[in-house]
């Protein structure tokens, strides 16, 4: 007997409804692959600690100062017996000492003799130049040498006039050279003055005078 199905039973008559679920299915799929992103995700970043830095610092290599040793203690005495016995020595001084007697001492150094200076610098009456400064002046020679290097100004000379009023001792203080020193040295050598006075009596006088030398145009 053969057994017939029923028609609700037959798959065929699905057939549509499960062609479109089937489509609707896969469209389903195609968009959620869509909307999916593919990107690859970047990789995470790995943060090192920071290395820590270390200083290095110079050793400063110190010397040790070596202290000398103390000195050594001095041994402490100690008392030990002596049985040797010590004779009285007599001590001869000597018979011609005579503790008394005058002692001969080296006889004291001289006195050193002062120097006293034999002029005045300033007296009551003053030196005067014979004739004046002016004729002392006409009997310069110009030196040739002072001439030809145009070499002009004052000399000064220092000297000692004394009781005669002659010069003594002439001395540059302050020269110009090219040979007018040696002629004004010579020039006031051959000078004459009154002598200085001092209580009526003449006495030696330091005294200084200038020297012009002067060329002529």
């Amino acid at each position: 007997m053969i057994e017939r199905k029923k028609p609700d039973a037959d798959l065929r008559n699905y057939h549509t409804v499960f062609l479109q679920l089937g489509l609707i299915i896969t469209l389903l799929l195609c968009i959620a692959a869509v909307k999916i992103d593919l990107t690859s995700i970047a990789p995470e970043e790995v943060v090192l600690d920071e290395q820590e830095i270390v200083e290095m610092e110079e050793i400063i290599q110190t010397r040790q100062i070596e202290t000398p040793p103390p000195p050594p203690r001095p041994p402490v005495p100690v008392e030990v017996p002596n049985d040797e016995i010590i004779e009285d020595v007599d001590i001869d001084l000597g018979g011609d000492l005579d503790l008394g007697g005058n002692l001969s001492m080296p006889p004291p150094p001289p006195p050193a003799e002062e120097e006293e200076e034999d002029f005045f610098v300033v007296v009551e009456e003053m030196p005067e130049l014979i004739g004046g400064l002016g004729e002392l002046q006409r009997k310069i020679r110009y030196p040739e040498m002072a001439r030809r290097a145009g070499i002009e100004g004052r000399v000064f000379i220092q000297f000692i006039v004394n009781e005669r009023g002659e010069v003594e001792n002439p001395v540059v203080m302050r020269g110009i050279g090219g040979g007018a020193d040696e002629e004004a040295l010579r020039v006031v050598s051959e000078a004459k003055f009154t002598p200085g006075m001092q209580r009526g009596r003449p006495v030696r006088v330091q005294y200084s005078l200038p020297i012009y030398f002067r060329l002529q145009n």
